[in-house]
């Protein structure tokens, strides 16, 4: 949303009108329109640039090059909307109340595992839409006054501005972490040029605990706060574009797109509440669907039934990729075999490699199951 400031605006002034009272109404005001929190943080963000800087030069991000790509904008907001002040900071809890079990889903080999955000259409534009609505309910109160509003679409270090705005703390995991709402939610700000009142920052809460980082299965969470994306599922089955590295193949299970396993074994997360917004519903029954079916999705249906939905992201020849591993991982079924086989002369020289992997991994738990019935 492009800045709404009319020419007579003063930046930051807000005649006439209690700026505590007026942060009173946007809580309210945003919980009448879906958002379980919100708040306001300045934009001094220079320990997290130097964090930023830090895993950037040492390539943790990958081919993330989108990540670089803006210079300080990322952690500097008034470089990025000039004029900004302050930045109102929103969550909303994601997890489907309707959905398969997790770790049911991750238990069965022969079933793929979505990451909870991505069952239902995707949040980018729901958030986004709420939070147009949002600033047109405070410039019905301030007058026109400049903004922007964000969700995941641009260099926006949100976690760290969420933390400042008293929403959370960043875990050993790197995601933020609710004391009343576990992790299981999403982010989204308006950057604005209006001097509301700070809330306080989010204190740290993680003690001793290293849940997250000894369950990772591919051992992406390096150290505490430290996350090598080039290791993290994720990563691995959203935005790398390659061949999967051959060592992490194995760990990935039967996690087609992204992964969860961190955030399941959070203690906070027995506070998680789950949503009532339709859109995060599970649809197409990705919350535990058969491998073998899914590997046999044209390109047809498949950009049908990820319309509007995160799983787009992946394309439909990651999406191949990502589905063979995780049948190579399956148990040995002949089943299996042949629906890999099937995608042996795939026109995508990618997808064929990890179905020839798939098949040697196959192969050699049938030969194993032979050698064990003997």
């Amino acid at each position: 949303m492009l800045p709404a400031r009319s020419v007579a605006h003063d930046p930051g002034s807000m005649p006439g009108i209690d700026p505590t009272i007026l942060k009173e109404k946007l809580g309210i005001w945003a919980a009448e329109l879906g958002f379980q929190q919100l708040g306001v943080a300045g934009i001094e963000l220079s320990e997290d640039e130097a964090h930023l800087l830090n895993w950037l030069e040492a390539g943790r991000h990958g081919s993330m090059e989108y990540m670089q790509r803006h210079g300080s904008k990322r952690s500097r907001p008034a470089e990025l909307v000039a004029g900004t002040v302050r930045v109102i900071s929103v969550r909303m809890d994601y997890q489907p109340e309707q959905a398969h079990d997790s770790w049911d889903v991750l238990a069965d080999a022969d079933l793929g595992f979505v990451a909870r955000y991505a069952l239902g259409r995707d949040y980018h534009k729901l958030m986004r839409n709420r939070l147009q609505k949002l600033a047109e309910r405070l410039a019905s109160e301030v007058g026109p006054f400049g903004y922007r509003a964000f969700v995941d679409s641009a260099p926006v270090l949100e976690r760290a501005l969420a933390r400042n705005a008293g929403l959370g703390w960043i875990g050993k995991h790197t995601c933020l972490i609710n004391r009343q709402a576990g992790s299981w939610f999403l982010l989204g700000e308006l950057y604005t040029d209006l001097e509301l009142p700070l809330d306080a920052p989010a204190s740290n809460h993680c003690g001793s605990c290293r849940r997250c980082i000894d369950v990772c299965p591919t051992q992406a969470i390096i150290g505490p706060y430290q996350v090598d994306a080039r290791r993290c599922i994720s990563y691995l089955t959203i935005e790398l574009r390659e061949s999967i590295p051959v060592e992490l193949r194995r760990p990935m299970g039967n996690r087609i797109f992204g992964c969860d396993d961190c955030q399941l074994v959070c203690p906070w997360n027995k506070f998680a509440r789950p949503t009532c917004e339709s859109d995060f519903m599970p649809r197409n029954g990705l919350d535990g669907r058969g491998l073998i079916e899914l590997f046999a999705w044209t390109e047809a249906e498949f950009q049908k039934r990820t319309e509007g939905s995160p799983i787009r992201r992946a394309g439909y020849e990651g999406w191949l990729r990502n589905v063979a591993v995780a049948l190579g991982n399956a148990p040995y079924r002949p089943e299996t075999v042949d629906a890999l086989r099937s995608r042996l002369h795939d026109p995508s020289a990618m997808v064929r490699e990890h179905v020839v992997w798939a098949l040697a991994e196959q192969e050699s738990k049938r030969d194993h199951a032979g050698q064990a019935s003997h």
